[in-house]
């Protein structure tokens, strides 16, 4: 690989820093590309299957070159390429949500890295970054940069900053990563990449890592000890539960009747799905599932009461709301998990998450620790105490019907010359598994769908259900089903897409053609922003630039989509089917596909499921000349004097009934 071990030298680069880092013993020469990309191809992980073997940590690096990043970080990829694989996209932004649902499909277990040049290659992985930190998920970036000696500049596609002569593009990238580093000199891998490793495996740190990569300084060679390159395996952390934290949460819950578990993303993460079951189940506790959290328990369990929120069952936001104890587990309780802080009235929430910043959300008594540790003791301290039997049962029965309520919603009754809506579609999606349907992994991203999924959707086990709604990222969805495929390549993946988003990104259509990653996509194709346009009418606001039908058009009108035609055209196979019957046939050939097969339903853009629900804040206009908009936002002035008027939960706090559930948006 065009190395050479040689004693230990000094450096005589201007400018050296990195001295003090060369270590006695042999040291291997090597350029910064080669022994960052060298260092990648050594971490280990345990694999997932308890064998004791192990696989490579990162899963490969997705790249798209340019001037930037092709002749230094492109030349060490191709010497590394069977240690750590590059794969090849069709878009920056794309490349990198298939990253990013490569580690959630791996529960954080392993990850990729995303390379592209210096300029617009490198400001489109900046919506990705922003995903995977609110997402708390692990994501490796490796822009290309500007040349540090700065002779040639500007170069191509610099961006120059007239106060600040050290800034680049890749600043914008600063706010959306978790750590940042600009590599000026070779030798300051040997600091940069440990400390970007932390991050990305530490559960209290996980997101994105950028490591800016200036263009001379990837070609320029260093005497790195040859040590740095040894094999290691990866131990990931997360912090053990203190114990004057968990006494705390235990005399919380001893004076809890109603208590209610919300099980987020980080029961997954953590690989507490099996405590949580136990906790529940040895304590009478119902169980509500947040969006990144929906499969920690199977569906069909008996304590789990389903979608918790804006886009939650009637069950579980019925026991949210009377619960006078929230045990949130690893969920950062965005507004659609609290209803905009409305759902839980009167009860004291206790924070459990690795991550003390989202632990201490909604006022909560917190306990900084990983999941799985944190509610096993909890089970395992709580002496006698379980909730009230009549809650427990009550949860049971709520269950029982928000499952029947779901076959029904599910099974379509469709009539003649009605467009299906999507429970429609997800039920025919669900029914055509010739397996059990736990073997599918369901993806999803933005717009009407992630409600329904949520409500709807029938999880078996972790990772069934991979819904990115933290960041609500149109465009996702196909990049996303390639990343969890390429994750999980024995399980059938079903991408489950509007025609918005569809429009916004499917290059990758292409990608997972040549890859041979095979995806199901369903387009569900309702002729503009669906989602959104019911949104719109909900405040108040006249239909308007969201289906096409509404907005401005030239001569030709809005155009007619053949979304099988365009998918054909990127390799896949595809065809359009004209109701429910005919998808689930549909489905059964692309099932029996070997490459990526793109279904297309035209579907209603105004009817939603109304079971369930709740009040999501979106801010209406205080003045208008509409009438619409102003009875909108006194219905809004309403809703806000309700939540100003939360009073302090206590134990025995009296129920309140929530009388106008209504569902949210995007």
């Amino acid at each position: 690989m065009n190395q050479r071990i040689v004693p230990a030298a000094q450096d005589t680069h201007p400018g050296h820093a990195g001295a003090q880092h060369a270590a006695p013993g042999p040291t291997v020469r090597l350029t910064a590309a080669q022994a960052l990309v060298r260092y990648l191809a050594a971490q280990r992980v345990a694999c997932e299957d308890g064998s004791g073997r192990t696989e490579p940590l990162f899963g490969g690096v997705f790249a798209i070159f340019g001037h930037g990043n092709v002749a230094g970080l492109g030349e060490a990829l191709y010497q590394w390429r069977h240690e750590l694989p590059t794969l090849r996209a069709h878009n920056e932004q794309a490349m990198a949500h298939s990253a990013i649902a490569y580690a959630k499909a791996h529960f954080r277990r392993r990850m990729m890295a995303v390379t592209t040049s210096i300029g617009p290659g490198a400001t489109n992985l900046v919506t990705a970054a922003a995903l995977a930190h609110v997402n708390r998920l692990p994501l490796l970036l490796l822009p290309g940069d500007i040349f540090v000696s700065r002779e040639p500049d500007p170069v191509l596609q610099q961006i120059e900053d007239l106060h600040d002569g050290g800034l680049s593009a890749n600043d914008a990238l600063k706010p959306v990563s978790r750590y940042f580093d600009r590599i000026v000199h070779p030798a300051q891998l040997l600091t940069a990449l440990p400390r970007a490793l932390r991050v990305l495996t530490d559960a209290a740190l996980c997101g994105p890592v950028t490591l800016a990569l200036p263009q001379d300084v990837q070609a320029t060679a260093w005497d790195y000890p040859a040590s740095f390159f040894t094999p290691r395996l990866v131990n990931f952390h997360a912090p053990a539960p203190v114990q004057a934290e968990i006494d705390a949460a235990l005399a919380q819950l001893a004076r809890a009747k109603r208590p209610l578990i919300v099980a987020g993303g980080g029961v997954l993460y953590s690989h507490a799905s099996d405590a949580v079951q136990a906790l529940a189940a040895a304590r009478g506790i119902p169980v509500a599932e947040t969006q990144a959290g929906k499969g920690a328990l199977a569906w069909d369990d008996p304590l789990n009461v389903g979608a918790l929120g804006v886009t939650g069952s009637p069950a579980a936001n019925a026991l949210a709301h009377e619960a006078d104890c929230i045990l949130a587990v690893g969920t950062r309780l965005q507004d659609f998990t609290t209803g905009s802080n409305s759902l839980f009235q009167h009860a004291h929430v206790i924070g459990v998450n690795a991550n003390g910043f989202d632990a201490l959300k909604h006022n909560a008594l917190t306990v900084q620790a990983d999941a799985r540790l944190a509610v096993e003791v909890l089970g395992e301290e709580l002496a006698d105490w379980r909730a009230e039997a009549d809650w427990t049962a009550r949860a049971l029965l709520l269950a029982t019907g928000w499952r029947e309520r779901v076959q029904q919603l599910t099974h379509s009754s469709e009539e003649r010359n009605t467009l299906p809506y999507d429970a429609d579609v997800i039920g025919a999606v669900q029914r055509s598994s010739s397996r059990s349907p736990d073997d599918d992994i369901v993806v999803c991203a933005a717009g009407t769908l992630p409600a329904e999924l949520h409500k709807l959707w029938r999880a078996g086990r972790p990772g069934a259900y991979h819904v990115e709604y933290g960041y609500s990222c149109m465009g996702y969805e196909i990049a996303g089903g390639l990343g969890a495929k390429l994750a999980r390549p024995e399980r059938e993946v079903i991408v489950m897409v509007g025609d918005g988003s569809y429009l916004m990104m499917n290059s990758e259509i292409a990608t997972s053609v040549m890859l041979g990653a095979k995806l199901i996509i369903v387009v569900l194709d309702n002729r503009g922003y669906g989602c959104i346009n019911r949104l719109q009418q909900a405040c108040g606001g006249a239909p308007f630039n969201n289906l096409f039908d509404d907005c401005a058009q030239g001569p030709l009108g809005a155009p007619r989509i053949d979304f099988a035609s365009h998918a054909r055209s990127l390799g896949a196979q595809a065809e359009h089917v004209a109701n429910v019957a005919e998808l689930e046939a549909a489905m059964q050939r692309a099932r029996a596909a070997t490459r990526t097969y793109l279904i297309s339903i035209d579907t209603d853009p105004a009817r939603t499921t109304e079971d369930g629900g709740w009040w999501w804040e979106v801010a209406v206009p205080e003045v208008s000349a509409r009438t619409a908009v102003r009875e909108a936002r006194e219905r809004y002035d309403e809703r806000l004097a309700l939540r100003s008027r939360r009073e302090e939960p206590a134990a025995d706090a009296d129920d309140d009934a929530q009388d106008d559930a209504q569902d949210g948006g995007q």
